[in-house]
């Protein structure tokens, strides 16, 4: 009998689809990343970060939609003012956020993330490196942020250079 996805691994095959479909770059940040790369913590949520280029908000929303995800709010405003699209996933009730990237550190981020297995797809994920700036940058006063950079740090994932 073949092995079943975790949840969080049918979320982001789920993405991935999505992405797919209309041509877009993706890759996963946050706390799910922290875990591939040695943090050992519960979380209930899955953070991307999708750069859409010349695609818009509503092509990325119908091709979630395609995937089964839907909407967790009802005001468009909310996107325009964060950059976040919060959605579920149906299936798996994961919720997820969206991030819409832009040009700049994002776009520096999706260059140096690498594909790795998740559930036996091949997903992008930020590098270690670039984890560890991403929760060091949110200027959060979060015990949960700090933990993850130390366990990154003591898994021997991210190779820090910090003499250039």
């Amino acid at each position: 009998m073949p092995r079943k996805r975790s949840p969080v691994a049918d979320v982001l095959v789920a993405l991935d689809l999505s992405c797919a479909a209309i041509g877009v770059s993706w890759y996963l940040f946050g706390a799910q990343a922290a875990l591939l790369y040695g943090s050992a913590r519960l979380t209930a949520d899955v953070d991307v970060t999708v750069l859409l280029g010349d695609v818009s908000t509503e092509a990325l929303v119908a091709a979630l939609a395609g995937e089964g995800f839907e909407l967790r709010i009802s005001d468009p405003a909310f996107v325009a003012a964060t950059r976040v699209i919060p959605v579920v996933h149906r299936a798996t009730g994961f919720p997820t956020d969206v991030v819409l990237g832009g040009p700049g550190l994002e776009e520096l981020f999706l260059s140096r993330a690498s594909r790795r297995s998740v559930g036996g797809t091949r997903i992008p994920v930020v590098s270690a490196e670039d984890l560890i700036v991403m929760k060091i940058l949110a200027g959060r006063d979060k015990d949960k942020d700090k933990e993850d950079v130390r366990a990154v740090v003591r898994a021997g994932q991210a190779t820090l250079k910090l003499d250039e």
